[in-house]
């Protein structure tokens, strides 16, 4: 009981830390992090449950009823749209999330690969596709990039120094 009110120990985090910069976490530190809190506040919940006699389920769901147990399937969704809308916004569905995350993740310069990855696609072809409109500007920017190397290189700067 007392190991599930301890923080996060640095070891951990610098766990976390070589698992991101190995590639093998898919996460970023800061998600692993409210991750893992998320976890200890949930099995806290369900101890203080057991503790009053009540009945608790140990599950590995990141979105659970407090004792555990499955939500009804649209009550994240719903929850979502509260919130959304008290923030004083319309027409923004909880999957939008996903398609934000990418974009801008893409316009930041990720490398495609890596975005569909993250995502979880089969092939990079699927997040081009999806996501066309954001490489879009990327083009633009990488031309833009290749005509100021040619202008460089035309006024007798040699490769080597461009470097």
């Amino acid at each position: 009981m007392a190991a599930l009110r301890q923080p996060i120990s640095r070891l951990r985090l610098k766990q976390d830390i070589s698992r991101v910069i190995s590639g093998s976490l898919r996460g970023s530190i800061l998600t692993s992090l409210a991750l893992r809190e998320h976890k200890q506040r949930q099995q806290l919940k369900r101890l203080d449950l057991l503790m009053e006699g009540d009945r608790a389920t140990n599950s590995d769901l990141v979105f659970s009823k407090p004792d555990g147990t499955p939500l009804l399937p649209n009550s994240v969704t719903h929850a979502f749209i509260k919130i959304v809308r008290g923030a004083g916004l319309r027409g923004i569905r909880f999957h939008d999330l996903r398609h934000t995350h990418a974009s801008l993740m893409l316009k930041q310069g990720v490398h495609p690969k890596i975005v569909s990855e993250r995502l979880g696609h089969a092939t990079v072809g699927i997040t081009l596709d999806t996501y066309s409109h954001v490489t879009a500007g990327l083009q633009q920017a990488a031309a833009l990039k290749f005509d100021h190397l040619l202008a460089k290189h035309g006024q007798g700067i040699s490769p080597e120094e461009l470097r």
